[in-house]
């Protein structure tokens, strides 16, 4: 399964306090689980309901392994803290808007960029043709959260245009340390994505879980990050999560995820 800009804040950055942290690590490709429990359940709604094929419960997922100076170690992550709430820009002039076909959600993007709708959703795909993003409608909860591990939140801002319930979602760049992993070199996982599970405090979280309260079930909407991709035209010498953030490719990812919001507002 596939996995999605500028002028927006940039939330929390945590990093890791012990040397050879998060910000030093690779990356290959692994599976994100997405459950911490099941998001606040989404009130009555009129809107006609969307369907997909897919299940927000799991997602492909980019993991990273220990630099050389941290062999088979991971560094302990911080406490992540709720993010102060900012105001969601405008899109930049002349980028297009893309509509889901239940007519509820709506997100901009890039004139350069496209969007392919697929029974598995609809695709954020960049202008040298990778999938960055994919949003899901009408998708279940993830699973409850059985097991937590040791996190790192790079980027985190609110989106206040989703909040539901109470709840408001937020755009999470995120990575989780693997405690058993199938590959004893690949322990970690990154992923950047809408999510209305509870921000992880002190020092271990659940799995990443990139889904959010939308009628007439939840919603999903995320994306991979990872170095090792050998896509032709992606960005060059990219091989840390942290140096990631600062290439006009992420900052555009954000910025699209970030405008996602209820058709017509």
């Amino acid at each position: 399964m596939e996995p999605p800009l500028a002028a927006q804040g940039e939330g929390d950055m945590r990093r890791g306090t012990s040397a050879g942290g998060f910000g030093l690590i690779g990356a290959g490709l692994a599976i994100v689980l997405s459950g911490c429990g099941s998001p606040a359940a989404a009130p009555a709604t009129s809107s006609p309901p969307e369907t997909t094929s897919a299940s927000a419960t799991a997602s492909t997922s980019a993991t990273a392994s220990p630099s050389p100076a941290s062999p088979g170690t991971a560094s302990p992550s911080t406490t992540a803290s709720t993010p102060a709430p900012e105001a969601t820009t405008a899109a930049p002039a002349g980028w297009k808007s893309y509509t889901t076909p239940g007519g509820t959600l709506t997100f901009d993007y890039p004139p350069t960029w496209s969007v392919k709708e697929s029974d598995d959703g609809a695709a954020l795909v960049s202008d040298y043709g990778k999938t960055m993003a994919r949003l899901r409608t009408g998708v279940g909860p993830g699973p409850a959260c059985t097991a937590k591990s040791q996190f790192m939140v790079y980027d985190s801002a609110p989106i206040p245009a989703l909040a539901r319930g109470g709840v408001t979602p937020r755009f999470s760049y995120e990575a989780r340390v693997n405690a058993t992993p199938a590959d004893p070199g690949k322990p970690n996982t990154f992923a950047y994505g809408i999510t209305s599970a509870p921000a992880p405090t002190g020092t271990e979280a659940c799995p990443i879980s990139h889904v959010f309260a939308w009628p007439p079930r939840s919603a999903s909407f995320g994306g991979v990050y990872d170095p090792f991709d050998t896509t032709p035209g992606k960005p060059m010498h990219v091989d840390t999560p942290e140096v990631y953030m600062d290439t006009a490719e992420y900052k555009v990812i954000k910025q699209a995820m970030m405008s996602l919001r209820p058709t017509g507002k």
